[in-house]
C-alpha cells in the first residue's frame, strides 16, 4: 500500500501525522511511504530524516494526494484540500464532522473512506487515539489558564497555588474524562483548590480513588455548575461527547456573573464548546474578553507542543496503519471493532450513527458495507 503523510496547511498547525520512525516501520513491511516536503519540520522532523528511513519526498501536497492509497494527517482537510481527495481513497485524521457539515458533504461526494481519530473506540469505551491528545490538552489547560490569570494577560491577578497566608486559586473542571482528570492532576499539583464535576458517578468515584480527597468531586447538576463557575478563578471545559457537538453547560447569563478577570479555557471547542460565549481562536490570537472574563478557545491546543503531540500520536496510530496496509481496509475493519467504529464515511455513505444523527444524514450500517 502507498501511504501519504500530508503537510498541514491550517494556520499555526505544526504537527505531522507520522514520525520518521513510524515511516520506517511501514517501509520495513514493504509499503511505500510518501511525505509532502516540509510536513514534519514544525515538529522537528526534517525531510532528510524521512528519506533516511526509506520514505520518498514529494514537493506538493496535491501530488501526494494523487498517489497515496491512504492519507494520514493531523487535522481535517481544508476546503482547498478536498478537491485533491478521490473516490476509494482512505483518509485517517481528526475530523469532528458533527461541527463541520460542509466537510462531511465533501467527503461523501468524493467517495472517501474517512476514519476519524476521535471515533476510534474500543469495546470498553476507551478512545486510544484521542487519549494522548486529551492528556496533553488537559495538562495544557491549567498551564494556559494559570498564565492568563496574570494581570498582564488580562486576568484578575491570582496565583493558582497561593502562598503562605493567602488562599490558593479555585479551579473548576467540567468533565471527569481524560482531559478533566489530567487537568485536575496538574491543578492539584500546583496546590490550587480543585473541583471536578461530572454527571457520571463512576467517573467521580474513580477520581476520588486517584486523588484521595485532594480534589473535590461534585455531581454536575445545574445548581452545582452555577455555584462553582461563579466562585472560580479558572473554569476548564473538558466535556467529551464522541461524534457529537459538546453540550452547552455554561450559558452566557452565567458567564456574566463570574468574577471580573476570571478565565475560561474550553478544551471542548473542537466539538463546538461547552461555554455559550466561547468561539474558536488561534495560537496567534488565543483570547478574547466577554463580560470581563478572559476566554481561551484554541481548538488545536496540543499543536502548541507539536513534537510531543506527534510522538504521542504515532505511538498509537502506526499500529492501525500497519493493520490496514497489511490486511486491506475491509479485512482490517472486520477484525478490529475499534477501527470499524472510527469509520465515518465510506464510498458516499455515512456509516457512523452518532455523526449521522448529529448532521441529520441517513446512516448506512457498517455491517451492510463490510459484512
Amino acid at each position: 500500500m502507498t501511504i501519504g503523510v500530508a503537510r498541514e496547511v491550517r494556520y499555526q498547525e505544526y504537527r505531522v501525522g507520522l514520525t520518521p520512525s513510524g515511516a520506517a516501520r511501514l517501509v520495513g513491511l514493504g509499503h511505500t511511504v510518501l511525505v509532502a516536503s516540509g510536513a514534519g519540520v514544525g515538529a522537528g522532523f526534517p525531510d532528510d530524516e524521512y528519506v533516511a528511513r526509506g520514505a520518498r519526498i514529494l514537493r506538493l501536497n496535491e501530488d501526494l494526494y494523487g498517489e497515496a492509497d491512504l492519507v494520514v494527517k493531523f487535522h481535517a482537510p481544508t476546503e482547498a484540500e478536498c478537491p485533491f481527495l478521490r473516490e476509494g481513497q482512505i483518509l485517517f485524521c481528526s475530523l469532528h464532522l458533527a461541527t463541520m457539515p460542509d466537510l462531511a458533504r465533501a467527503l461523501l461526494d468524493q467517495g472517501v473512506t474517512a476514519i476519524a481519530y476521535e471515533t476510534v473506540t474500543r469495546p470498553d469505551g476507551r478512545m486510544p487515539i484521542v487519549r494522548p491528545m486529551s492528556e496533553i490538552a488537559g495538562k495544557m489547560a491549567v498551564q494556559v489558564g494559570a498564565s492568563l490569570l496574570q494581570k498582564s494577560q488580562g486576568g484578575r491577578g491570582v496565583l493558582l497555588g497561593g502562598v503562605t497566608g493567602v488562599d490558593p486559586g479555585v479551579v473548576t473542571i467540567l468533565g471527569a474524562g481524560t482531559v478533566g482528570v489530567h487537568a485536575a492532576r496538574v491543578a492539584e499539583g500546583m496546590n490550587a483548590r480543585v473541583f471536578l464535576l461530572d454527571n457520571d458517578l463512576d467517573r467521580l468515584r474513580q477520581a476520588d480513588e486517584v486523588f484521595l480527597g485532594r480534589v473535590n468531586t461534585l455531581f454536575a447538576d445545574a445548581d452545582a455548575i452555577e455555584r462553582q463557575v461563579i466562585a472560580s478563578d479558572l473554569v476548564i471545559g473538558a466535556v467529551q461527547e464522541p461524534g457529537r457537538r459538546a453540550p452547552v453547560l455554561v450559558p452566557e447569563s452565567l458567564v456574566a456573573r463570574m468574577v471580573p478577570g476570571a478565565v475560561i479555557v474550553d478544551v471542548a471547542i473542537d466539538q463546538g464548546g461547552c461555554v455559550e460565549t466561547m468561539r474558536p481562536t488561534t495560537h496567534g490570537h488565543p483570547t478574547f474578553v466577554v463580560h470581563d472574563v478572559v476566554h481561551y478557545g484554541v481548538p488545536n491546543m496540543p499543536g502548541a507542543v507539536p513534537r510531543t503531540s506527534t510522538l504521542a500520536l504515532t505511538q498509537v496510530t502506526v499500529g492501525y496503519l500497519e493493520r490496514i496496509a497489511r490486511l486491506g481496509l475491509e479485512e482490517a475493519v472486520r477484525t478490529d471493532t475499534s477501527l470499524a467504529a472510527g469509520i465515518n464515511t465510506h464510498r458516499g455513505r455515512m456509516v457512523h450513527p452518532v455523526v449521522a444523527d448529529a448532521l441529520g444524514i441517513q446512516v448506512t450500517p457498517i455491517q451492510d458495507l463490510f459484512g
